[in-house]
């Protein structure tokens, strides 16, 4: 969700490049926070019909400890819609390029793509166990951009178990990439 907050935030207050950047970048969620603070809820979900992804953001705390953002449902079907539409919609291109700069840290699962703009994030489940997501645009042998997003929740329920499932899940990935339809907006 730190990508259309953050575009809906820049949208509004293009001063807050920084928190940007650390939210996207390095997954601060305390950029992320302010990102969410400076916008509404209402242009989040903007940005996200604008991506063809119309899902209602959460507004209230429902897991302490976590953001009301970061609890919204959205399903990896639609988060890789919203990918094949990010290029088209109003003041994404700034994330773009964030999200084609991740820290080292989370060069796994897409991140091992040479290329690719994506955005994990992370957390536990209900249940405790560690849930891994990425979504984002990576380009296939001939250049074009292909939405994909990917989610693991590991059997044993850590971070890094889920970290190896989505570099196992893109390595699988890689080949059916050429035959992939590509983003309707790269």
């Amino acid at each position: 969700m730190k990508v259309p907050v953050a575009i809906a935030a820049l949208n509004a207050h293009p001063e807050l490049s920084t928190e940007a950047a650390n939210a996207i970048q390095v997954s601060d969620n305390g950029a992320a926070d302010i990102l969410w603070r400076s916008t509404t809820p209402e242009a989040v979900e903007a940005v996200m019909a604008e991506g063809h992804s119309p899902v209602t953001v959460e507004r209230e705390v429902i897991r302490p400890g976590f953001s009301a953002f970061g609890q919204t449902r959205w399903p990896v079907s639609e988060q890789a819609r919203f990918a094949s539409h990010l290029g088209c919609v109003a003041g994404a291109a700034p994330v773009l390029e964030l999200m084609g700069n991740i820290a080292g840290g989370q060069a796994y699962g897409l991140g091992t793509i040479p290329g690719a703009r994506f955005k994990g994030g992370w957390g536990p489940s209900i249940s405790g166990a560690y849930e891994v997501r990425q979504f984002g645009l990576v380009p296939d042998a001939n250049g074009r951009m292909i939405p994909v997003a990917i989610a693991a929740s590991a059997t044993d329920g850590t971070y890094e178990s889920g970290q190896a499932m989505l570099t196992q899940l893109t390595t699988e990935l890689i080949p059916a990439l050429d035959t992939a339809p590509n983003a309707v907006c790269a």
